[in-house]
């Protein structure tokens, strides 16, 4: 495949065309990925890359389509958008996690809030001349990030960027709220007539295969119940010895912390008026985390609800090494009133469970 991406396919001046053969070196060498962690393609897989195979062709005249990926966790949706972004044969492309360039977005825009283009300035700040744009995690829940949204794409279109998006929504399943949903029906409208949307579907949860466990920091961690003394000590669990931490010039209490090793109290990160923000700077600094004393998120705020999903996503898609330390079994510990808890189910199920039956991880 390496040669076909370093070959923009075609003489200058030539139209392109979709071409079954870079469709099926496309697909060839996604079948060949896959098999190398033990399973096969979906057909909803099969059907995704031979658009994104289409796309590629398309790149060459500045005509691709942008796509929408949607679909159910675990069905392989940031790892199609990986294949696409390697595969991209240009330089200046992008790959980000949504929670990340929003989180930068509005601190330029803050920044810049005197200027008459505040987000123009933002994108040239943070895109540069990208022309390829990946997003992965796209998701909204705030009416405030809705309204910047329908703001943002036009920019984007604007510009001639080309978008790969994935969510676990389908654009009419965005913002759900019934409170703020209409006044996100511009943004949805968008993306259905500027882009193309797919589902990604299939029965297996790939992120449940041991292959994919072993390619993470993320999954070497646990989940432990109840959290006695002796399961702190069989996993090294530090002694607290609270201290401050200074992240974006406020204070932040951690329980712990030794090295490139932090623990925090489930209500100091999510009960307090914490933001995703907050937990990227922190990822920057710490490479295993342990959060203790989650109970039953459904007795939280929905705010904290929230935090603990954002906490979640942004150390999944850092990478970092997460263990969590409950006062029940996992199963009972995530209820709530939150769409996007079933994404968190998926991710802390991959973690090690420890109950007070283990004998050790």
């Amino acid at each position: 495949m390496s040669a076909w991406i370093s070959n923009p396919l075609r003489k200058r001046g030539q139209r392109s065309r979709p071409n079954s053969s870079h469709d099926s070196e496309l697909l060839a060498w996604f079948e060949a990925k896959a098999a190398s962690r033990g399973y096969q393609l979906s057909d909803g897989q099969r059907t995704v890359i031979a658009c994104m195979a289409e796309q590629l062709a398309q790149l060459a005249d500045g005509q691709p389509r942008s796509l929408y990926l949607h679909g159910s966790v675990g069905r392989g949706k940031s790892w199609l958008l990986d294949g696409f972004f390697q595969a991209v044969p240009v330089q200046a492309k992008r790959r980000l996690h949504f929670h990340d360039f929003f989180a930068r977005l509005h601190q330029g825009m803050h920044r810049h809030r005197a200027m008459d283009d505040a987000l123009g300035t933002t994108l040239d700040e943070l895109l540069g001349d990208c022309q390829v744009l990946c997003f992965d995690e796209f998701h909204v829940h705030d009416i405030g990030d809705a309204m910047l949204l329908t703001r943002l794409f036009n920019a984007l279109f604007g510009r001639g960027v080309f978008l790969l998006v994935t969510s676990n929504y389908a654009p009419e399943g965005l913002l759900p709220n019934p409170l703020y949903h209409e006044r996100f029906l511009p943004v949805i409208r968008l993306i259905n007539g500027r882009m193309q949307v797919l589902e990604v579907g299939g029965d297996t949860d790939f992120r449940s295969l041991p292959a994919n466990r072993e390619h993470q920091r993320f999954t070497q961690g646990h989940y432990v119940w109840p959290g006695d003394a002796a399961q702190r000590q069989a996993l090294q669990v530090p002694d607290q010895q609270p201290l401050m931490l200074e992240i974006n010039k406020r204070g932040l209490r951690a329980q712990a912390c030794e090295g490139r090793r932090v623990m925090f109290a489930f209500e100091d990160l999510c009960e307090q008026p914490t933001a995703v923000i907050d937990y990227l700077a922190l990822a920057g600094q710490f490479e295993e985390w342990i959060i203790d004393g989650l109970d039953d998120l459904s007795e939280c705020s929905l705010a904290a609800q929230q935090r603990f999903v954002n906490l979640v996503d942004v150390l999944y898609d850092q990478d970092r090494q997460l263990t969590v330390i409950g006062r029940r079994p996992l199963e009972q510990s995530l209820g709530g009133a939150i769409a996007d808890l079933m994404r968190t189910r998926s991710r802390l199920g991959q973690l090690h469970q420890i109950g007070p039956e283990s004998s050790g991880a």
